[in-house]
């Protein structure tokens, strides 16, 4: 019984390119206004292992993987809501039995054990079907920072119980979109007594 995180780096693996550039870019510019080095950016996700079963969660764009079932629970937009009508610009949330995580080979600093407990990793299984399907890439939230997969790793992890403060970026690393997740798990009152019951 375990939960662990897997820090991927943005872009990793062949056919990527323009992910790694997009990236680079971005972070270059935030950089620049935040007046600060530029870091390496990374991609999380979670392997959950219960009852002799392995589940891969994370998010990823719809067209990425073609596998039929590839244990999608939720959709949404990347960009804008009507970008989001095309299938070309949406998200899905996975929580796949037995799945693959795509770039696995890449991980930096990787799998991180946070929880060895089966309660925690039921719970964790247990709320991906909540998790709020923001805009990707938009602030939507009011966190000051982008919704994103990493939002979606924080907002597991926060809600479920974990200690932000045990987990460990890579050296040099930043995982834009994670203080969003943890944010919105914090603020929801109802969410955090239904997983406290």
């Amino acid at each position: 019984m375990a939960v662990e995180l897997y820090w991927l780096p943005l872009g990793a693996g062949p056919g990527n390119a323009v992910v790694r550039a997009s990236g680079r870019a971005f972070e270059a510019l935030v950089a620049r206004r935040q007046h600060r080095p530029r870091r390496d950016l990374y991609h999380s996700a979670l392997v959950v292992s219960l009852d002799g079963a392995r589940y891969v969660i994370e998010m990823a764009p719809v067209w990425r993987t073609v596998a039929a079932d590839r244990g999608v629970v939720s959709e949404g937009p990347v960009g804008s809501p009507w970008l989001g009508r095309s299938r070309w610009f949406r998200y899905e949330v996975r929580c796949w039995r037995d799945g693959v995580l795509p770039d696995i080979a890449y991980a930096v600093a990787s799998p991180q054990l946070v929880s060895g407990d089966p309660a925690v990793a039921r719970r964790v299984l247990d709320l991906v079907a909540l998790f709020p399907c923001g805009v990707w890439g938009r602030d939507d939230f009011h966190t000051g920072e982008m919704w994103n997969s990493n939002s979606l790793t924080a907002w597991l992890l926060a809600a479920s119980g974990h200690d932000a403060g045990a987990i460990r970026l890579p050296a040099g690393g930043r995982a834009p979109g994670w203080s969003a997740g943890w944010e919105i798990a914090c603020r929801s009152v109802d969410l955090m007594s239904c997983v406290n019951r």
